[in-house]
């Protein structure tokens, strides 16, 4: 599914979470704007993890646009944004630019084309949901109704991570209305930076892992492995 050009859920929020009986009681939900524009250092198709798993399900009371990286081509290239629809209302918008140019001129081509983005979806009321704070670079012009950092990893530590890191993620921190974090030691390093940090761990996907709750078919590749047997699933670098 694609097509030529382009273009969450719900958050629970209560302030009173026990009842004067002293009883837990469920946050309301609280809807998101419908659309959803993420900005991701990963590309969509790279790994299915965190953002993924987040945002298809954000994809089912909102419109969700995944913003990559661009890529680069030869001098050539006419800059230009290629559209993906990977979902009901799912679309990963990638960035093409020409080899060779400077970097400000390609955050000028990934403003222009966020730009241009927005205005063929009619995107007017949305989330703004970052990965990475460098896309401030380019984003930061525009006004959403809501802004997000999912801090899923200290990206600062990374090899080769771009020394104004740490001054895009202050100014990041200054902006957002809600910050996540990817588990407990990053909510320990940003829960003083942010009057509104949450730890939020990466977890299961319990509707997919529940089908192994019924008996199942042995799979072909395991079916002459004698048990018992311990498996895993998720990434190894």
């Amino acid at each position: 599914m694609r097509e030529d050009f382009i273009y969450p859920p719900l958050i629970n929020s209560s302030s009173e979470p026990v009842n004067e009986n002293g009883l837990y009681t469920p946050p309301k939900p609280v809807a998101l704007p419908p659309d959803l524009v993420c900005f991701s250092h990963l590309r969509w198709d790279f790994v299915f993890q965190r953002p993924q798993h987040l945002l298809t399900r954000a994809n089912r009371d909102s419109r969700v646009f995944f913003v990559e990286e661009p890529l680069f081509g030869g001098e050539d290239v006419v800059p230009r944004m290629e559209i993906r629809r990977v979902g009901e209302r799912l679309y990963v918008a990638v960035p093409h630019l020409p080899g060779g140019i400077s970097h400000s001129e390609v955050l000028r081509w990934e403003r222009e084309l966020v730009d241009l983005l927005l205005d063929e979806r009619r995107v007017r009321e949305f989330c703004a949901w970052y990965y990475t704070p460098m896309a401030l670079a380019f984003s930061d012009h525009l006004r959403p109704t809501l802004t997000v950092y999912d801090c899923m990893d200290e990206l600062s530590a990374f090899r080769g991570a771009p020394p104004e890191l740490l001054d895009f993620e202050r100014q990041l921190l200054q902006r957002a209305d809600l910050v996540f974090t990817g588990g407990q030691s990053l909510f320990e390093a940003k829960r003083h930076r942010h009057p509104r940090v949450h730890a939020f761990p990466s977890s299961i996907d319990r509707a997919h892992f529940a089908q192994a709750r019924q008996p199942l078919d042995e799979p072909d590749d395991q079916r002459n492995i004698p048990g018992p047997k311990l498996g895993f699933f998720g990434v190894l670098d």
